[in-house]
């Protein structure tokens, strides 16, 4: 166990006591820096990529280009790296990858192991990962009850490969899903395995509910995000299909009517119904709606339980199938297993992914049988019968049901919330901290441009990049997501310690104090700044 106490930064020393990743001994790795930062609280300074390598004695292996050439050096071990440092695995992947790469980009790591919230790099570092592969990893990295379901497929000899055959492991997996599903959704549904990406069961929903009305149109949201193929992007935030219209989305902070709170809430709701009565809106009975019961990528917006309960009665009362994407806040993210259950909507399609595969691929829509008009073979898809994930999906809903991590997760993340207020009281530069269970966003602006006085300040995405880069530097992994990718989000595991959780706090609020320090202040209207690096895309 690690209990390992460290105090930098003028904060309280906290210990965690997750254990750390096993590091057993590799004749490539690299020395580990003396800097490296631990499982407790803020740590020290640690040097850019790159920075005082011939003091640690680490080696590119290699000139440019090359794989161990002359300019190689000894290994610890006194044997020559040729290639294998990880300084020349992030060159090699810049070389070979496609310029739609994400991550990588703004997270310059090389992961070697990881365990629950901590990921150890190649380079010897140790990272408290509040990304968590963008929400799937709902038990963190490599959790024992997911490792011990993988092993017990693969010893069993079961086929791994089934396209969309009956298995025991797969009729496990579809009775442990069920037994978490809303009640009156479960008596009555049925489940379609898609390809394993959430974006691909988006495209199987929308293409149910049109199959199933006849009907084409789709009712969708400004700031939605629901994958990266066609239909997908169609139905997310800033696409032109004219097939789809966008509704605006309740929010408070940026509310869209300039009102905010329950009266901007009511007022998306009234444009609703009005474009779907008015003969002349120019909007027809569509073949569905599809909402976020939070948006995440859209900037961690929680939709009002009341507004959501008013788009329930909105499409009931019209026939339109209502469609709820459940691919982020699902497996209990959001303080309620799924997050419609906060608002106590029942919809006619839930579209699930990443936590349900137990951090392999997986994706379903899980739906009312008065839908299920499909044809034999009107979706598929290869990799649909994913044994290993769906091995790793039982044990991890099953995990999260019986050890109540759902409510665990509404509870600390509440004090979370608490706590990141009143650090935004001490710091102008946060205009908003938002979210729900473990699913937060501190959302940072430029008070110096406000504008009038009832709107909110401009968005700072420079800064909020700045802040990403230095909790890296101090071994935490954020995401940034929003309009203007100016929302720092925390994605923590659900099996996060109240002790992990002050480290997390520390690094952030360090890295937040940092970052306004280095603050270049704002050129003049005559000299544009430079457009921020772009954060890293969503993944779906």
């Amino acid at each position: 166990m690690c209990n390992a106490t460290v105090t930098a930064g003028g904060h309280r020393a906290v210990a965690v006591t997750e254990p750390a990743p096993a590091v057993p001994a590799e004749p490539h790795a690299p020395p580990t820096p003396t800097a490296a930062p631990n499982e407790a609280g803020a740590t020290p300074g640690i040097p850019q990529e790159g920075a005082h390598r011939e003091e640690r004695g680490e080696g590119s292996g290699g000139g440019e280009g090359s794989e161990g050439g002359a300019g190689a050096r000894p290994a610890p071990s006194g044997r020559t790296v040729r290639g294998t440092g990880y300084e020349s695995i992030l060159r090699r992947q810049s070389l070979r990858e496609s310029a739609a790469r994400t991550y990588a980009r703004s997270l310059p790591i090389v992961p070697v192991r990881a365990r629950g919230l901590t990921i150890e790099g190649a380079d010897g570092r140790r990272y408290l990962d509040c990304l968590s592969g963008a929400g799937t990893l709902a038990l963190g990295h490599n959790h024992p009850v997911v490792l011990e379901a993988i092993k017990k497929v693969l010893d069993s000899g079961a086929p791994l490969h089934v396209l969309d055959l009956a298995t025991p492991v797969k009729d496990a997996f579809t009775s442990e899903l069920f037994a978490t599903l809303p009640g009156e959704l479960a008596d009555d549904a049925r489940v379609q395995f898609c390809g394993p990406a959430g974006t691909d069961a988006v495209e199987a929903a929308l293409k149910l509910v049109r199959t199933a009305t006849g009907r084409d149109g789709l009712l969708a949201f400004t700031g939605a995000y629901h994958g990266m193929t066609a239909g997908a992007l169609a139905a997310s935030g800033g696409a032109p299909d004219v097939r789809v219209t966008r509704l605006p989305y309740p929010h408070a902070y940026r509310c869209p009517f300039g009102t905010g709170g329950e009266r901007g809430a009511e007022l998306s709701a009234r444009w609703t119904e009005s474009l779907l009565d008015d003969p002349k809106s120019g909007v027809t009975t569509p073949a569905g709606m599809i909402v976020e019961a939070v948006q995440g990528e859209g900037g961690v917006i929680p939709a009002p339980d009341d507004w959501m309960r008013r788009m329930r009665r909105i499409t009931a009362d019209r026939a339109i199938p209502l469609v709820v994407d459940e691919v982020q806040t699902g497996v209990g993210r959001t303080g309620a297993f799924w997050a419609v259950e906060h608002s106590g909507v029942v919809p006619d399609v839930m579209v699930l992914s990443k936590a349900i595969g137990g951090s392999l691929p997986l994706a379903v829509v899980v739906y009312r049988s008065s839908l299920d008009a499909w044809e034999p073979g009107a979706h598929a898809g290869t990799f649909r019968g994913n044994q290993l994930a769906m091995a790793a999906g039982t044990a991890t809903l099953a995990y999260v049901r019986e050890n109540r991590l759902a409510e665990r997760a509404g509870t600390l993340g509440a004090r979370i919330l608490g706590q990141l207020q009143g650090l935004a009281a001490a710091h102008p530069y946060v205009g908003d901290v938002r979210g729900r269970g473990l699913m937060i966003g501190i959302e940072l602006v430029d008070p110096d441009a406000a504008g009038p006085e009832d709107t909110a300040p401009p968005a700072a995405p420079a800064l909020a990049l700045a802040v990403q880069q230095e909790c890296l530097a101090r071994g935490l992994i954020v995401e940034l997501g929003g309009r203007h990718s100016a929302v720092v989000r925390l994605l923590p595991p659900l099996t996060l310690t109240d002790e992990q959780a002050t480290a997390v706090l520390d690094r952030f609020a360090d890295a937040l104090a940092a970052a306004e320090r280095a603050r270049v202040p704002r050129p003049s209207p005559s000299r544009r700044a430079p457009a921020p690096v772009p954060a890293p895309g969503p993944s779906h």
